[in-house]
């Protein structure tokens, strides 16, 4: 019976979510209502743990996430993703500028929206055409697939955020083995750009590329573009570093300042500021960037707690018994959480909110899974982040943007955009299966 109102409550929010309109934060809210009365909770202890769910969830990623949000409007702004794309252009040549532009939305997609980057981007697409004479699909595609391989495995980015903090996975190690996973993920991307740009093609003008997109003019340099990224992903590795279990850095005044600057809220709080001081060369009102960054945040902290209230729910019932779960150890575990993810994300089109509600379903499992280790609980993350990847088509407002930029009609988006997104997927578990192995 419990089995049965997991299955029901899970098709609400894809229901909720597609058919009636309803945000994901009122969904997921819903959610842990209906799923503490099918449970057999009391009406006291339903509350209970909603509250106590969203509080616990945000207490430790609601800043993180504001600040990482902050960072990636004020690249946006600034100009500086358009500088970090142009500076990896130049660092691995015109030659491979497919490949350069697939790892420049890789990068540029750890602080900034998938969507926003494609957007900033694009012109670059038919400007590297031109030069090279490739196809310009090719482009686009490579560029869409390096976006979207960062989106779901490296934090700040909301989802692996929210995920490490459902489950209690160590961000840092989360970030290190984010970065293993998604770099040849980004790079399948590319050579499924190269092989399908060869049969499909776009129908964009090159007068509608430039009405439709909006070129930054970029104020910052290179090193200004890059210390808001840099920084706080190099303190919050050396502080997974300091922290493992046989104290490479002693546990004296060294490691209590990297243990400080190195906790997620210091580090990009310190990645504000290098974003603040890059800005300071426009002579801009900065007052609606820092207003576009909170309501954005707003919204993605609002999901994460509630999927964090959803997951509180969950965790009164021994779903791992119900569910005959025993067997699934290691390799099974990490598949239950990818096919999750994946069905989620497939019905309902956002990747966030297949992160945040399967990771709410997972949580209460990963002692039956046998996923409880620091690098164990960090692959879990990942599991769900390649599901959450799998597939992206037509309820996925990035299928739009990335169809509508790249003047590619349905049946070629799907075959460009969604089939490269299916590889993504499978590439992003079968490494995930094979860190299992090693680490």
């Amino acid at each position: 019976m419990e089995f049965i109102v997991l299955i029901l409550v899970v098709i609400f929010i894809v229901l909720a979510t597609i058919k009636f309109k309803v945000h994901p934060v009122i969904s997921l809210i819903l959610a842990a209502i209906f799923s503490g009365f099918g449970l057999g909770l009391q009406p006291l202890e339903i509350t209970e743990a909603i509250t106590s769910g969203f509080g616990s969830t945000l207490s430790g990623i609601g800043l993180v996430i504001a600040f990482g949000t902050i960072i990636g409007i004020y690249l946006e702004k600034t100009g500086g993703t358009k500088v970090m794309a142009d500076s990896i252009l130049k660092l691995i040549g015109l030659n491979r500028s497919a490949l350069a532009l697939n790892l420049a939305g890789f990068v540029i997609s750890i602080p900034v929206y998938c969507d926003s980057g494609f957007v900033i981007l694009s012109s670059l697409n038919k400007a590297l055409s031109k030069k090279t004479g490739a196809p310009y699909l090719l482009f686009a595609i490579a560029l869409a697939t390096g976006l979207y391989s960062a989106h779901v495995f490296v934090p700040p980015t909301p989802g692996p955020l929210a995920a490490a903090s459902i489950l209690g996975a160590d961000l840092g190690m989360v970030l290190i083995l984010g970065l293993v996973v998604a770099l040849p993920v980004s790079v399948a991307g590319y050579f499924w750009a190269k092989l399908v740009s060869k049969k499909i093609t776009s129908d964009l003008k090159e007068e509608e590329n430039k009405a439709t997109i909006e070129v930054i003019a970029p104020k910052v340099s290179v090193l200004q573009a890059f210390l808001p990224i840099v920084i706080p992903v190099v303190l919050i590795a050396l502080k997974s570093f300091a922290d493992y279990p046989s104290k490479p850095l002693g546990e004296a005044v060294l490691f209590k300042i990297i243990a400080f600057i190195g906790s997620p809220v210091i580090a990009l709080l310190i990645g504000v500021f290098f974003a603040f001081f890059a800005a300071r060369t426009s002579k801009e009102n900065k007052e609606p960037w820092m207003v576009d960054a909170l309501k954005q945040a707003g919204l993605i902290i609002l999901i994460t707690g509630a999927g964090g209230a959803f997951g509180q729910v969950i965790r009164s019932f021994d779903f791992a018994s119900a569910l005959n779960l025993s067997s699934a150890t290691g390799f099974g575990g990490l598949l239950v959480c990818f096919v999750i993810a994946a069905i989620l994300k497939t019905a309902q089109g956002s990747s966030t909110v297949a992160i945040i509600t399967t990771s709410a379903i997972i949580a209460p499992l990963l002692g039956v899974f046998g996923l409880e280790e620091i690098n164990q609980k960090a692959l879990a993350v990942l599991a769900i982040g390649a599901g959450a990847m799998t597939v992206s088509h037509v309820n996925d407002s990035y299928f739009w943007v990335v169809s509508q930029f790249s003047g590619l009609h349905l049946k070629n988006a799907l075959k460009g955009h969604t089939l490269a997104t299916l590889i993504q997927g499978i590439t992003g578990i079968i490494i995930i299966l094979l860190l299992h192995l090693v680490v």
